[in-house]
């Protein structure tokens, strides 16, 4: 058995993984996640009722930046991998608590390698984002791509947790492995996110909120791909420092992705138009060649099939 550390693990992505994990029946794993008040946390103890009822799943309820209870945490265990999925999350929300997403997503970050350095943990999985490509014309994105025009708190902290863990690679020997998500979906998807809230005003016959002209374009990615890849990156160990695109490799614009949500639920979106949101970028769009080649990361799920499966998922939920 071997022993992991997922933080964020009772959220959207990290109980999918913890899911896979369990399955497997290779691994103890050990969530730690603070429950905060971001969205329900309610739905965070549905996300994780079956796992606690496994032998091999401890949970630890506290604060990534609570420096003595994850030195304590540390000192109990002996931990072979750090998956590091905990951070304050979204675009629009850090625009109004900057020095929050800060705390969070850069000093929590700081905290784990740290911790990691200190316990001789050798591999170090982040989970960033493809708001770090910002305004980056050239599409689609491609890891070695400049990173130096975030317009979001929310990216900028992103790019300073992938830059701390090529740091602590390079003086330390940790093998860390940064994971650019393209705007995930799937079923626990948080309610904060645009299909999720889309499906719920749509089924309740309320307008839903399209910022700008429906023409902004996303790569939406299904959770089942994304965790193939994180599950790929914790075995990875070809070089010590890596960045990959986790994408779909396709992107639809938002008026297309209203209407699939339409025809899955058999209802019509009434649409409120606003003007565009200041930190949302008109574009993403991986190149995930990088990781096909390296991790063996192969996305099967079309957004035309993704979301039905999602509403399914969503009328079992909502009922």
């Amino acid at each position: 058995m071997r022993n992991i550390l997922v933080t964020g693990g009772a959220g959207f992505i990290g109980s999918h993984l913890v899911d896979r994990l369990l399955a497997e029946g290779a691994w103890r794993v050990t969530v730690v996640d603070d429950f905060n008040d971001f969205y329900d946390p309610a739905i965070k103890r549905a996300n994780i009722a079956e796992h606690l009822r496994s032998q091999n799943y401890k949970l630890v309820e506290t604060d990534i930046r609570d420096t003595a209870a994850m030195a304590a945490l540390f000192g109990a265990n002996s931990f072979d991998v750090i998956v590091h999925l905990a951070a304050r999350a979204g675009v629009r929300p850090s625009l109004a608590e900057p020095q929050l997403y800060t705390e969070t997503n850069i000093v929590g970050t700081q905290n784990l390698l740290e911790l990691a350095k200190q316990h001789g943990i050798k591999q170090f999985v982040f989970g960033s984002s493809s708001s770090v490509y910002g305004i980056n014309e050239k599409v689609p994105f491609a890891e070695d791509d400049p990173v130096f025009q975030p317009i979001s708190p929310y990216a900028a902290t992103k790019a300073a947790g992938e830059l701390l863990c090529h740091t602590y690679t390079h003086l330390y020997g940790i093998r860390t492995v940064c994971l650019r998500f393209f705007t995930v979906y799937g079923a626990r998807q948080r309610p904060d996110l645009a299909i999720h809230k889309f499906a719920k005003l749509i089924s309740a016959g309320q307008p839903i909120p399209v910022f700008g002209d429906g023409t902004m374009r996303r790569d939406y990615t299904y959770i089942d791909d994304i965790i193939q890849g994180v599950r790929a990156a914790i075995d990875y160990d070809a070089t010590m420092h890596e960045i990959f695109n986790l994408g779909e490799s396709q992107t639809i614009e938002l008026k297309e992705l209203i209407s699939l949500l339409e025809r899955s639920l058999d209802m019509n979106a009434i649409i409120d138009r606003q003007p565009l949101q200041p930190g949302d970028v008109p574009a993403t769009y991986a190149d995930i060649t990088k990781a096909r080649e390296k991790l063996g990361y192969n996305p099967t799920t079309k957004i035309a099939d993704g979301i039905p499966k999602f509403v399914e998922w969503f009328r079992k939920t909502e009922i």
